[in-house]
């Protein structure tokens, strides 16, 4: 089975909350079983391995059970968040989806079918295989959004090694690669997924008091709503160990109030990029700017003042754009270093 590392993780903490959402405690046991009844579902409704599914919603239990379920079955990925509809329609008809997977905030399901004729060419390299894949969106604000696939195989494979975790909060949203990232991360290590639907600053200081949370990905936009907004003054964030920062440009002016009001919290940028996962890194100091990436799995390289990654969990390539590897397989991220 593609998850075995993952179910052993959870046979040997099922006892322990997997996952806290809208007031519910779900073990690893339920989420287990959860995941085993959605094999069979899937199964019934005829879909079968190769296949494009996109799944849309957040967080909740049966959209994590539903992904690891369609894992196992070998199908094409696309997720897709229920906060942003408009956008939706646009990533169904570049990737080709089949079938809608629609998970409501009251974690109801339901299925829907569509006459795609699409079969892009990239994906024929995972069906030969059998290998799940995954197709992640660039944010469209240059223009379409540009659709990265990747096989799902090579991205679990780093959460085999077990680390630390936080009593995290699930932060970013269910179609970025860096919620996902944090969900597989948690799961991995049997922590526990903090999620919530609204993620306006009052109700995440809230949730940070109420479940002592320790670690907060977030991004600079978020910190520059909570900043505004004053949030953090009307709560008990002490539990707090460490913010990590990424997704976009972090303002210096930002990155220094967020010290001056979280002193003894750590302050990590990440680095990551849809087109080949996220780096490990380490920042220079806490109210720096500057960071250092690399880690198990990535090579680095200058070229002209400018970045270039390989990286053994890069993409397969962009569904509707050039590929934008090199030659001999190096990514040109065009970031000045």
């Amino acid at each position: 089975m593609l998850l075995d590392a993952f179910y052993k993780v959870f046979t040997n903490v099922k006892s322990e909350t997997a996952l806290v959402y809208k007031g519910l405690d779900i073990t690893y046991k339920s989420l287990l079983e959860t995941i085993n009844n959605w094999q069979l579902e899937i199964v019934r409704q005829g879909l079968k391995s190769g296949q494009v599914v996109a799944l849309n919603g957040d967080f909740t239990p049966n959209t994590i059970a539903l992904l690891f379920a369609l894992i196992e079955n070998a199908n094409i990925i696309v997720p897709l968040a229920n906060q942003q509809p408009s956008s939706n329609q646009k990533k169904i008809e570049i990737s080709g989806v089949a079938t809608i997977i629609s998970v409501n905030e009251n974690d109801d399901v339901s299925f829907e079918r569509l006459n795609s004729s699409s079969v892009p060419t990239l994906y024929e390299k995972l069906r030969s295989q059998c290998h799940p894949g995954l197709v992640l969106f660039t944010s469209g604000t240059s223009g379409e959004p540009k659709a990265a696939v990747h096989d799902f195989v090579k991205l679990l494979e780093k959460f085999k090694r077990r680390t630390l975790t936080f009593r995290t909060l699930n932060f970013l949203l269910f179609d970025h690669w860096g919620g996902l990232n944090t969900m597989f991360h948690t799961l991995s290590n049997g922590g526990t997924v903090f999620a919530l639907k609204d993620r306006s600053p009052h109700t995440v200081c809230a949730y940070i008091e109420k479940h002592k949370i320790e670690l907060l990905p977030a991004s600079p936009t978020f910190f520059n709503l909570l900043l505004i907004s004053e949030a953090y003054l009307s709560y008990d964030l002490s539990s707090l160990k460490l913010i990590t920062y990424g997704t976009e440009p972090m303002p210096i002016s930002t990155l220094e109030r967020i010290k001056e009001i979280f002193p003894s919290v750590k302050l990590q940028q990440t680095y990551g990029l849809i087109e080949l996962g996220v780096l490990r890194s380490k920042s220079k100091s806490d109210d720096s700017l500057w960071v250092k990436v690399g880690g198990e799995g990535y090579e680095t390289r200058i070229v002209d003042g400018l970045l270039e990654i390989k990286a053994e969990s890069a993409m397969l390539g962009y569904l509707n754009a050039p590929s934008p590897f090199t030659d001999d397989g190096w990514f040109k991220t065009y970031d000045m270093v």
